[in-house]
């Protein structure tokens, strides 16, 4: 396990190259992977029944619960966003613990996170243009005769947003490659037997799981704040 993020390769598209780094291989293959796996539910659908049994119970489970999380989350207003939110979720968190199988975390690289955290930071603007207008942007220069001075403010504010998600994630997960990267290349051979397997709970595992949460729950809040919306959790 190496947290040097490597180079195998270029593609060269209309003059521009591109660089296959162990970042874009570990990507493709969580892209593969949710690929087949959405065909996989995509065929099975076919032969849903009223009652849910086997593995169209656990699909259901799992859209239930998410979709439970999003509501609770963001309001019902926000409901249309659940597929992106979804696929965000899942993407993230096998990005996450895909150091436990050998890959490199594509998490653990910025230029993933950041992409990502630009992706909610549109949002926001998007969101709150939507549902707001031109208040949004008002909401920039208040108070009004201060302008001058909380126009700065609050520009460095919402570039704050994108800047601090990504680097949280990417922080996060790095260290933890770091960490793992040291236990393995450190310990002596008879320590490698079942200790990294409990580190790997701990560093891919559980530190996974948390700051996807975190991720999305902080993209989730800041769109719903952009909205203003107000509403219950039952609303």
């Amino acid at each position: 396990m190496d947290f040097n993020n490597q180079i195998h390769g270029a593609i060269n598209i209309f003059g521009l190259q591109f660089l296959i780094t162990d970042t874009i291989v570990s990507t493709w293959i969580i892209g593969g992977v949710l690929v087949v796996f959405a065909l996989i539910v995509r065929i099975k659908s076919r032969k849903f029944t009223e009652v849910p049994k086997g593995f169209q119970n656990v699909v259901e489970m799992l859209v239930e619960a998410f979709e439970n999380y999003l509501h609770t989350t963001a309001g019902g207003k926000l409901m249309f966003l659940g597929n992106w939110f979804f696929t965000l979720f899942v993407f993230i968190l096998l990005a996450n613990i895909s150091g436990m199988f050998g890959l490199r975390p594509p998490t653990a690289d910025w230029s993933m996170t950041v992409a990502l955290a630009i992706v909610t930071f549109l949002l926001i603007q998007i969101i709150g243009l939507k549902f707001r207008g031109g208040a949004y942007l008002a909401d920039m220069i208040k108070p009004y005769y201060l302008s001058w001075l909380f126009l700065p403010i609050n520009l460095i504010g919402e570039i704050a947003r994108p800047i601090s998600l990504s680097f949280r994630l990417f922080g996060n997960i790095l260290a933890g490659t770091v960490m793992m990267t040291l236990i393995y290349s450190l310990m002596p051979w008879f320590f490698q037997i079942g200790f990294p397997a409990f580190m790997h709970g701990y560093f891919d595992l559980f530190a996974g799981v948390l700051q996807t949460y975190i991720f999305v729950t902080l993209s989730l809040s800041f769109i719903k704040g952009a909205a203003a919306l107000d509403e219950s959790p039952t609303g």
